[in-house]
């Protein structure tokens, strides 16, 4: 079966070619560098957005709309950070639209497990689990969601991209176009937003 079945490696070099052929208008060979980067754009826009379905819709309307600019793309970033500013965009657009809801829907991670390309599948719950058991593990999913969701947007950008995406600070800083000591500043406040919320969310469960 050789490499039958097997998820392209995502690389900058590797990347070129394919950047390269798409450019030229070869459908296949964007297709391949959707497979490439999906999952790590659907890791980011989940975590910014909190809810599977959402990121699903957002990395798909991203990609389209990298799939229409590819043409205009200079190899002089990145595939991956340019992948990732696009897929912020939107998901910031997806965030603006909930802020004119009244209610904010939180989606409990409870149900749902993160597998290794990124996707996240149902799995029954354990008969060996207790009601009560069960009951405090929802609770404090949803409170560790909320600590993140409460994050200002700027700072859950910044946390996303650093400590989710691995990023470095001068990728951050060109992607979010600030200076690398503003990164490092929204990321402080971040890391002690979370901190301190945490705190009070095990001191509450405890």
């Amino acid at each position: 079966m050789g490499n039958e079945g097997r998820r392209p490696s995502a690389g900058p070099d590797d990347d070129a070619g394919f950047i390269t052929r798409s450019q030229n208008g070869e459908a296949a060979a964007f297709e391949a560098l959707v497979e490439r980067h999906q999952r790590r754009m659907l890791n980011t826009a989940y975590r910014m957005l909190g809810d599977f379905d959402e990121a699903c819709d957002v990395v798909q309307e991203a990609f389209l709309s990298a799939y229409r600019a590819i043409g205009s793309f200079r190899q002089e970033a990145k595939f991956s950070t340019w992948m990732t500013t696009i897929v912020l965009n939107h998901a910031r657009n997806r965030l603006q639209q909930r802020a004119s809801r009244a209610c904010h829907e939180c989606r409990s991670l409870d149900d749902d497990r993160e597998t290794q390309d990124g996707r996240i599948r149902h799995e029954p719950r354990s008969d060996a689990e207790s009601a009560t058991d069960l009951l405090e593990r929802k609770q404090r999913d949803a409170r560790v969601q909320d600590c993140i969701d409460a994050l200002e947007g700027e700072q859950k950008e910044v946390l996303v991209l650093r400590d989710i995406q691995e990023l470095s600070y001068e990728e951050i800083g060109s992607m979010l176009k600030v200076p690398d000591g503003t990164v490092k500043s929204r990321l402080f406040r971040a890391r002690l937003a979370i901190k301190d919320c945490l705190s009070e969310v095990i001191k509450d469960l405890g």
